[in-house]
């Protein structure tokens, strides 16, 4: 039998594989009646140590990817999109994905944005499927 997903939740880091993943869950969400959740993570790690982290700097990041997300909001619900929600997190993309456990079915593109985390320390995409309690769509 074929499996209905209910909530689906891609990951936007804005990249052309991000877009990619878009697509897909607008398209899964759109046949399956499911709620898309739309969350980008804004990766505080990157900042550095809890002295260099501007408080301003992160709210301004937080509210300017809020509105990019609502952007692609209006495209999926004008796709057809009955349910679409937003989500700006802050901390390690690996690790917020990961705890969403609502979710049963995760979108993400095959690399984003950080290709020198990649080569570092593994992409996000890959630690979401090994660790994911669902379904996971690695999109190319």
């Amino acid at each position: 039998m074929l499996k209905t997903y209910k909530n689906i939740v891609v990951a936007i880091d804005f990249s052309e594989k991000a877009k990619v993943a878009f697509e897909r869950g607008m398209n899964v969400a759109r046949l399956t009646d499911a709620t898309l959740n739309l969350v980008s993570v804004i990766d505080t790690h990157s900042f550095g140590s809890v002295e260099a982290y501007d408080l301003k700097y992160a709210k301004a990041l937080k509210e300017k990817t809020l509105d990019q997300l609502k952007e692609y909001k209006v495209i999926a619900e004008q796709a057809g999109v009955k349910h679409v929600q937003v989500y700006v997190e802050e901390g390690s993309p690996k690790a917020v994905l990961t705890s969403l456990t609502d979710a049963d079915l995760i979108i993400i593109g095959a690399t984003g944005l950080n290709r020198a985390e990649r080569f570092l320390l593994g992409s996000v995409s890959e630690n979401v499927v090994r660790s994911a309690n669902c379904d996971v769509l690695v999109v190319r």
